[in-house]
């Protein structure tokens, strides 16, 4: 379980990078693109925190400077691995409140995945949002990365 957590994790930061990467040589970022990003990056740092139980450093509602999302995107891979190495059991349930307010209980391995799922999801709607634009994506599908 862990070595495949890993393996998501690490293509997660991958493709998370290489869109920053893009973002970082655009003139301007379309708009609707930066507050996906900003809301991967952010919902990220929110599930790391329900996880260890400490509350977080912003809402997910926060835009970031461009110039501060490798940085951001860099702590919540590092607290994502860490979470992942010290883990025993990947079944435990996580009690925590969502943005609404309301309390739930999902195990760990779920979480985890979700964490991964959620950036591609939305991911994918940046691409669809550069391909608007008049921005070619780059393919950031799994089995790409993974040859």
């Amino acid at each position: 379980m862990k070595a495949f957590l890993h393996q998501l994790f690490d293509y997660n930061f991958y493709c998370n990078k290489k869109l920053i990467e893009r973002c970082a040589a655009m003139k301007e970022v379309p708009e609707k693109s930066a507050e996906l990003f900003n809301h991967i990056l952010n919902a990220h740092h929110t599930w790391n925190k329900r996880i260890v139980g400490k509350p977080t450093d912003f809402p997910l509602s926060h835009i970031h400077s461009i110039e501060n999302w490798e940085d951001i995107h860099y702590e919540n891979q590092r607290s994502s691995f860490e979470i992942i190495t010290n883990t025993e059991d990947f079944s435990k349930r996580i009690d925590y409140e969502s943005s609404e307010g309301r309390t739930f209980a999902n195990e760990l391995k779920d979480i985890l995945f979700h964490i991964v799922n959620h950036s591609t999801h939305h991911r994918g709607q940046i691409l669809a949002d550069f391909r608007v634009k008049g921005i070619e994506p780059e393919s950031l599908d799994y089995i790409f990365y993974k040859r």
